[in-house]
């Protein structure tokens, strides 16, 4: 399954490498995907991972926001 997500704050590779970091790290997660110029976060899991798990890790990379797409 592939949850969307918009994350607001990202603005270089350096925040694009650091949401892929963290949100890798959440158990479940299977494959994640930033698009920096969309402000877009895809995340591949097999079962549903808890949005505020994701608010989390996004949060830890450098304090952007998250919400459901």
């Amino acid at each position: 399954m592939i949850n969307n997500y918009n994350v607001a704050g990202m603005h270089c590779e350096h925040c694009v490498h650091a949401v892929t970091e963290e949100v890798s790290a959440i158990p479940g997660v299977q494959q994640v995907d930033v698009q920096l110029e969309k402000g877009s976060l895809a995340v591949t899991s097999e079962t549903p991972i808890d949005l505020s798990l994701i608010e989390a890790a996004v949060d830890e990379a450098g304090g952007y926001t998250v919400t459901a797409a």
